[in-house]
Protein backbone atom coordinates (compact mmCIF):
# COMPACT_ATOMS: atom_id res chain seq x y z
CA UNK A 1 0.00 0.00 0.00
CA UNK A 2 1.47 3.36 -1.03
CA UNK A 3 1.98 6.19 1.46
CA UNK A 4 -0.66 8.31 -0.31
CA UNK A 5 -3.29 5.60 0.12
CA UNK A 6 -2.28 5.08 3.74
CA UNK A 7 -2.55 8.83 4.36
CA UNK A 8 -6.04 8.95 2.84
CA UNK A 9 -7.02 5.97 4.99
CA UNK A 10 -5.66 7.76 8.05
CA UNK A 11 -7.65 10.92 7.26
CA UNK A 12 -10.80 8.84 6.75
CA UNK A 13 -10.32 7.17 10.13
CA UNK A 14 -9.67 10.56 11.73
CA UNK A 15 -12.84 11.98 10.16
CA UNK A 16 -14.90 9.06 11.47
CA UNK A 17 -13.49 9.57 14.96
CA UNK A 18 -14.13 13.32 14.84
CA UNK A 19 -17.66 12.82 13.53
CA UNK A 20 -18.48 10.33 16.28
CA UNK A 21 -17.07 12.61 18.98
CA UNK A 22 -18.98 15.55 17.51
CA UNK A 23 -22.25 13.61 17.40
CA UNK A 24 -21.70 12.48 20.99
CA UNK A 25 -21.19 16.10 22.12
CA UNK A 26 -17.70 15.39 23.42
CA UNK A 27 -15.08 18.15 23.85
CA UNK A 28 -12.62 19.09 21.10
CA UNK A 29 -14.25 16.47 18.86
CA UNK A 30 -12.20 16.89 15.69
CA UNK A 31 -8.85 16.88 17.49
CA UNK A 32 -9.49 14.27 20.17
CA UNK A 33 -11.82 12.18 18.01
CA UNK A 34 -9.27 11.99 15.21
CA UNK A 35 -6.46 11.32 17.67
CA UNK A 36 -8.45 8.56 19.40
CA UNK A 37 -9.53 6.84 16.18
CA UNK A 38 -6.09 6.90 14.55
CA UNK A 39 -4.36 5.88 17.79
CA UNK A 40 -6.73 2.94 18.21
CA UNK A 41 -6.15 1.97 14.58
CA UNK A 42 -2.40 2.17 15.06
CA UNK A 43 -2.62 -0.09 18.11
CA UNK A 44 -4.66 -2.55 16.05
CA UNK A 45 -1.84 -2.48 13.48
CA UNK A 46 -3.85 -0.73 10.77
CA UNK A 47 -1.26 0.79 8.36
CA UNK A 48 -1.90 4.43 9.27
CA UNK A 49 0.53 7.11 8.06
CA UNK A 50 0.82 10.91 8.00
CA UNK A 51 3.68 12.80 6.31
CA UNK A 52 5.58 15.15 8.66
CA UNK A 53 5.38 18.01 6.12
CA UNK A 54 1.60 18.28 6.61
CA UNK A 55 2.06 19.42 10.23
CA UNK A 56 3.45 23.00 9.75
CA UNK A 57 0.55 24.48 7.71
CA UNK A 58 -2.02 22.93 10.05
CA UNK A 59 -0.14 24.26 13.06
CA UNK A 60 -0.04 27.73 11.49
CA UNK A 61 -3.84 27.75 11.17
CA UNK A 62 -4.17 27.06 14.90
CA UNK A 63 -1.69 29.87 15.59
CA UNK A 64 -3.74 32.33 13.53
CA UNK A 65 -6.87 31.22 15.40
CA UNK A 66 -5.24 31.92 18.77
CA UNK A 67 -4.17 35.36 17.62
CA UNK A 68 -7.69 36.12 16.39
CA UNK A 69 -8.87 35.95 19.99
CA UNK A 70 -7.24 39.32 20.67
CA UNK A 71 -9.14 42.55 20.01
CA UNK A 72 -8.69 46.27 20.85
CA UNK A 73 -11.31 46.15 23.61
CA UNK A 74 -9.19 43.78 25.64
CA UNK A 75 -6.61 46.49 26.27
CA UNK A 76 -9.15 48.71 28.07
CA UNK A 77 -10.33 45.85 30.31
CA UNK A 78 -6.98 44.39 31.25
CA UNK A 79 -6.28 46.89 34.06
CA UNK A 80 -9.21 45.64 36.14
CA UNK A 81 -8.19 42.04 35.57
CA UNK A 82 -4.59 42.37 36.75
CA UNK A 83 -5.22 40.70 40.17
CA UNK A 84 -6.80 37.67 38.50
CA UNK A 85 -4.01 37.54 35.90
CA UNK A 86 -1.50 37.48 38.76
CA UNK A 87 -3.43 34.63 40.34
CA UNK A 88 -3.40 32.83 37.01
CA UNK A 89 0.39 33.19 36.73
CA UNK A 90 0.88 31.77 40.23
CA UNK A 91 -1.62 29.00 39.55
CA UNK A 92 0.02 28.06 36.25
CA UNK A 93 3.53 28.01 37.73
CA UNK A 94 2.42 25.91 40.72
CA UNK A 95 0.44 23.53 38.50
CA UNK A 96 3.31 23.17 36.02
CA UNK A 97 5.86 22.49 38.75
CA UNK A 98 3.58 20.04 40.58
CA UNK A 99 2.75 18.13 37.40
CA UNK A 100 6.36 18.01 36.22
CA UNK A 101 7.50 16.67 39.60
CA UNK A 102 4.66 14.14 39.61
CA UNK A 103 5.45 12.94 36.08
CA UNK A 104 9.17 12.73 36.77
CA UNK A 105 9.32 11.29 40.29
CA UNK A 106 6.08 9.33 40.53
CA UNK A 107 5.44 8.33 36.92
CA UNK A 108 9.13 7.91 36.06
CA UNK A 109 9.19 9.93 32.81
CA UNK A 110 12.44 11.47 31.63
CA UNK A 111 12.91 15.10 32.68
CA UNK A 112 12.28 16.65 29.25
CA UNK A 113 9.10 14.69 28.62
CA UNK A 114 7.89 15.22 32.19
CA UNK A 115 8.49 18.96 31.97
CA UNK A 116 6.65 19.65 28.72
CA UNK A 117 3.91 17.08 29.37
CA UNK A 118 3.26 18.75 32.72
CA UNK A 119 2.91 22.31 31.45
CA UNK A 120 -0.68 23.69 31.63
CA UNK A 121 -0.47 24.88 28.03
CA UNK A 122 -1.93 23.73 24.73
CA UNK A 123 -1.45 20.26 23.30
CA UNK A 124 0.02 21.52 20.05
CA UNK A 125 2.29 24.11 21.65
CA UNK A 126 4.00 21.79 24.12
CA UNK A 127 4.27 18.91 21.64
CA UNK A 128 6.07 21.20 19.21
CA UNK A 129 8.48 22.68 21.75
CA UNK A 130 8.97 19.40 23.61
CA UNK A 131 9.84 17.62 20.38
CA UNK A 132 12.42 20.27 19.55
CA UNK A 133 14.06 19.77 22.98
CA UNK A 134 14.28 16.00 22.66
CA UNK A 135 11.18 14.93 24.57
CA UNK A 136 9.02 11.91 23.73
CA UNK A 137 6.54 13.47 21.33
CA UNK A 138 3.89 10.76 21.52
CA UNK A 139 3.93 10.71 25.33
CA UNK A 140 3.63 14.51 25.52
CA UNK A 141 0.81 14.45 22.96
CA UNK A 142 -1.21 11.79 24.76
CA UNK A 143 -0.65 13.42 28.15
CA UNK A 144 -1.98 16.75 26.92
CA UNK A 145 -4.82 15.15 24.97
CA UNK A 146 -5.82 13.26 28.11
CA UNK A 147 -5.48 16.44 30.20
CA UNK A 148 -7.80 18.40 27.93
CA UNK A 149 -10.31 15.58 27.65
CA UNK A 150 -10.44 14.77 31.37
CA UNK A 151 -10.56 18.39 32.52
CA UNK A 152 -13.20 19.45 30.02
CA UNK A 153 -15.26 16.42 30.99
CA UNK A 154 -14.85 17.16 34.72
CA UNK A 155 -15.16 20.95 35.00
CA UNK A 156 -18.81 21.04 33.81
CA UNK A 157 -19.80 18.90 36.79
CA UNK A 158 -17.92 21.22 39.16
CA UNK A 159 -19.63 24.27 37.68
CA UNK A 160 -22.97 22.48 37.62
CA UNK A 161 -22.72 21.76 41.33
CA UNK A 162 -22.20 25.45 42.06
CA UNK A 163 -24.53 26.99 39.47
CA UNK A 164 -27.08 24.25 38.81
CA UNK A 165 -26.66 24.58 35.04
CA UNK A 166 -26.34 21.66 32.62
CA UNK A 167 -23.51 22.20 30.15
CA UNK A 168 -22.85 20.08 27.06
CA UNK A 169 -21.79 20.38 23.46
CA UNK A 170 -19.37 22.65 21.63
CA UNK A 171 -19.96 26.09 20.04
CA UNK A 172 -18.84 27.06 16.53
CA UNK A 173 -15.34 28.51 16.27
CA UNK A 174 -15.90 31.07 13.53
CA UNK A 175 -18.03 31.64 10.42
CA UNK A 176 -18.67 28.78 8.05
CA UNK A 177 -16.70 28.55 4.83
CA UNK A 178 -19.84 29.43 2.85
CA UNK A 179 -20.48 32.58 4.90
CA UNK A 180 -16.89 33.86 5.19
CA UNK A 181 -15.90 36.65 2.78
CA UNK A 182 -13.08 35.99 0.32
CA UNK A 183 -10.83 38.39 2.24
CA UNK A 184 -10.91 36.02 5.22
CA UNK A 185 -9.05 33.35 3.28
CA UNK A 186 -6.40 35.77 2.02
CA UNK A 187 -5.89 37.15 5.53
CA UNK A 188 -5.60 33.64 6.94
CA UNK A 189 -2.99 32.67 4.35
CA UNK A 190 -1.07 35.94 4.80
CA UNK A 191 -0.93 35.60 8.59
CA UNK A 192 0.10 31.95 8.37
CA UNK A 193 2.86 32.53 5.80
CA UNK A 194 4.17 35.80 7.26
CA UNK A 195 4.04 34.37 10.77
CA UNK A 196 5.93 31.22 9.82
CA UNK A 197 8.61 33.32 8.10
CA UNK A 198 8.81 35.60 11.14
CA UNK A 199 9.09 32.60 13.43
CA UNK A 200 11.94 31.22 11.32
CA UNK A 201 13.77 34.57 11.18
CA UNK A 202 13.46 35.09 14.95
CA UNK A 203 14.17 31.41 15.62
CA UNK A 204 11.12 31.13 17.82
CA UNK A 205 10.30 27.80 19.48
CA UNK A 206 7.38 26.15 17.66
CA UNK A 207 7.85 28.81 14.99
CA UNK A 208 4.97 27.63 12.82
CA UNK A 209 2.62 28.15 15.75
CA UNK A 210 3.99 31.11 17.70
CA UNK A 211 4.90 33.19 14.61
CA UNK A 212 1.42 33.14 13.03
CA UNK A 213 -0.15 33.73 16.44
CA UNK A 214 1.95 36.87 17.03
CA UNK A 215 1.18 38.29 13.57
CA UNK A 216 -2.53 37.57 13.93
CA UNK A 217 -2.64 38.99 17.47
CA UNK A 218 -0.88 42.20 16.39
CA UNK A 219 -3.37 42.75 13.55
CA UNK A 220 -6.39 42.05 15.73
CA UNK A 221 -5.16 44.18 18.65
CA UNK A 222 -4.53 47.10 16.30
CA UNK A 223 -8.04 46.82 14.88
CA UNK A 224 -6.69 46.32 11.36
CA UNK A 225 -8.82 43.19 10.98
CA UNK A 226 -11.48 41.20 12.80
CA UNK A 227 -11.43 38.00 10.76
CA UNK A 228 -11.65 34.57 12.38
CA UNK A 229 -10.59 31.42 10.48
CA UNK A 230 -13.69 29.59 9.23
CA UNK A 231 -14.97 26.77 11.42
CA UNK A 232 -14.48 24.02 8.83
CA UNK A 233 -10.85 25.02 8.18
CA UNK A 234 -10.03 25.00 11.90
CA UNK A 235 -11.81 21.68 12.33
CA UNK A 236 -9.90 20.29 9.36
CA UNK A 237 -6.60 21.44 10.85
CA UNK A 238 -7.50 19.81 14.15
CA UNK A 239 -8.48 16.61 12.35
CA UNK A 240 -5.18 16.45 10.46
CA UNK A 241 -3.10 17.26 13.54
CA UNK A 242 -4.96 14.58 15.52
CA UNK A 243 -4.28 12.11 12.70
CA UNK A 244 -0.60 13.09 12.57
CA UNK A 245 -0.20 12.64 16.31
CA UNK A 246 -2.21 9.42 16.35
CA UNK A 247 -0.14 7.88 13.57
CA UNK A 248 2.92 8.16 15.83
CA UNK A 249 1.55 5.30 17.92
CA UNK A 250 2.23 2.65 15.30
CA UNK A 251 5.05 1.31 17.48
CA UNK A 252 3.18 1.66 20.80
CA UNK A 253 1.47 -1.19 22.59
CA UNK A 254 -1.96 -1.07 24.27
CA UNK A 255 -0.23 -1.62 27.59
CA UNK A 256 1.93 1.48 27.09
CA UNK A 257 -1.11 3.59 26.17
CA UNK A 258 -3.06 2.38 29.21
CA UNK A 259 -0.12 3.30 31.42
CA UNK A 260 0.03 6.83 30.01
CA UNK A 261 -3.72 7.31 30.45
CA UNK A 262 -3.49 6.24 34.09
CA UNK A 263 -0.62 8.68 34.65
CA UNK A 264 -2.57 11.44 32.91
CA UNK A 265 -5.54 10.83 35.20
CA UNK A 266 -3.33 11.49 38.21
CA UNK A 267 -1.96 14.62 36.56
CA UNK A 268 -5.49 15.86 35.89
CA UNK A 269 -6.33 15.52 39.57
CA UNK A 270 -3.33 17.71 40.39
CA UNK A 271 -4.37 20.30 37.79
CA UNK A 272 -8.02 20.43 38.81
CA UNK A 273 -7.15 20.69 42.50
CA UNK A 274 -4.75 23.54 41.80
CA UNK A 275 -7.27 25.31 39.56
CA UNK A 276 -10.16 25.10 42.02
CA UNK A 277 -7.98 26.11 44.97
CA UNK A 278 -6.56 29.12 43.13
CA UNK A 279 -10.01 30.17 41.90
CA UNK A 280 -11.49 30.26 45.40
CA UNK A 281 -8.49 32.09 46.85
CA UNK A 282 -8.54 34.75 44.12
CA UNK A 283 -12.35 35.02 44.40
CA UNK A 284 -12.06 35.73 48.12
CA UNK A 285 -9.45 38.44 47.51
CA UNK A 286 -10.83 40.12 44.38
CA UNK A 287 -14.58 39.57 44.43
CA UNK A 288 -14.71 37.78 41.06
CA UNK A 289 -17.12 34.85 40.97
CA UNK A 290 -15.48 31.52 41.82
CA UNK A 291 -17.26 29.70 38.97
CA UNK A 292 -16.07 32.30 36.46
CA UNK A 293 -12.52 31.97 37.79
CA UNK A 294 -12.67 28.16 37.60
CA UNK A 295 -13.57 28.48 33.91
CA UNK A 296 -10.89 31.13 33.35
CA UNK A 297 -8.16 29.14 35.12
CA UNK A 298 -9.04 25.64 33.88
CA UNK A 299 -6.29 24.33 31.56
CA UNK A 300 -8.84 22.96 29.11
CA UNK A 301 -10.17 24.12 25.74
CA UNK A 302 -11.10 27.78 25.30
CA UNK A 303 -14.02 26.80 23.08
CA UNK A 304 -15.56 24.53 25.70
CA UNK A 305 -14.89 26.93 28.58
CA UNK A 306 -16.52 29.68 26.51
CA UNK A 307 -19.67 27.59 26.15
CA UNK A 308 -19.78 27.05 29.89
CA UNK A 309 -19.35 30.79 30.44
CA UNK A 310 -22.38 31.42 28.21
CA UNK A 311 -24.41 28.86 30.14
CA UNK A 312 -23.77 30.48 33.53
CA UNK A 313 -23.89 34.03 32.10
CA UNK A 314 -20.27 34.71 33.02
CA UNK A 315 -18.07 37.34 31.33
CA UNK A 316 -17.00 35.55 28.15
CA UNK A 317 -14.27 38.11 27.36
CA UNK A 318 -12.85 37.60 30.85
CA UNK A 319 -12.69 33.82 30.40
CA UNK A 320 -11.28 34.09 26.86
CA UNK A 321 -8.63 36.64 27.84
CA UNK A 322 -7.39 34.45 30.69
CA UNK A 323 -7.16 31.36 28.49
CA UNK A 324 -5.27 33.27 25.83
CA UNK A 325 -3.01 34.77 28.47
CA UNK A 326 -2.31 31.32 29.95
CA UNK A 327 -1.46 29.86 26.55
CA UNK A 328 0.80 32.80 25.65
CA UNK A 329 2.42 32.81 29.10
CA UNK A 330 3.20 29.09 28.94
CA UNK A 331 4.36 29.25 25.32
CA UNK A 332 6.71 32.17 25.98
CA UNK A 333 8.04 31.11 29.38
CA UNK A 334 8.12 27.30 29.26
CA UNK A 335 11.12 26.89 26.96
CA UNK A 336 13.34 29.65 28.50
CA UNK A 337 12.52 28.31 31.98
CA UNK A 338 13.44 24.81 30.86
CA UNK A 339 16.77 25.98 29.48
CA UNK A 340 17.48 27.87 32.72
CA UNK A 341 16.69 24.79 34.80
CA UNK A 342 18.95 22.71 32.57
CA UNK A 343 21.84 25.11 33.18
CA UNK A 344 21.21 25.00 36.94
CA UNK A 345 21.11 21.21 37.17
CA UNK A 346 23.52 20.03 39.91
CA UNK A 347 25.51 17.80 37.58
CA UNK A 348 26.07 20.76 35.25
CA UNK A 349 27.17 23.30 37.87
CA UNK A 350 29.23 20.90 39.98
CA UNK A 351 32.91 21.65 39.54
CA UNK A 352 35.14 18.78 38.43
CA UNK A 353 37.40 17.30 41.08
CA UNK A 354 40.94 18.62 41.14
Amino acid sequence: MSQSVRFLLTLALGFCGGWLFDRAGLPLPWMLGSLSAVTLSALLRVPVFAPPKIRPPMTAIIGVLLGAGFHPGLIDQVAGWLPSFLGLIVSSVVAGCACSIYLSRVAGLDRVTAYFAGMPGGLIEMVEIGRERGGAETTIALMHASRIFLIVMTVPFLVQIVEGVSIAGSPPIGPSVAEAPLSTFWELIACAVAGSLLGSILRLPARHLLGPMLVSAALHLSGATTFVPPTEIVQGAQLVLGAVLGSRFTAATPREVRRILCIAAGMSVVLISTTVGAAFVVAAVTGFGPSTLVLAYSPGGLTEMGLMAIAIQADIAFVAAHHLFRVVFVMICADPAFQLLERLRPERVRKPAA
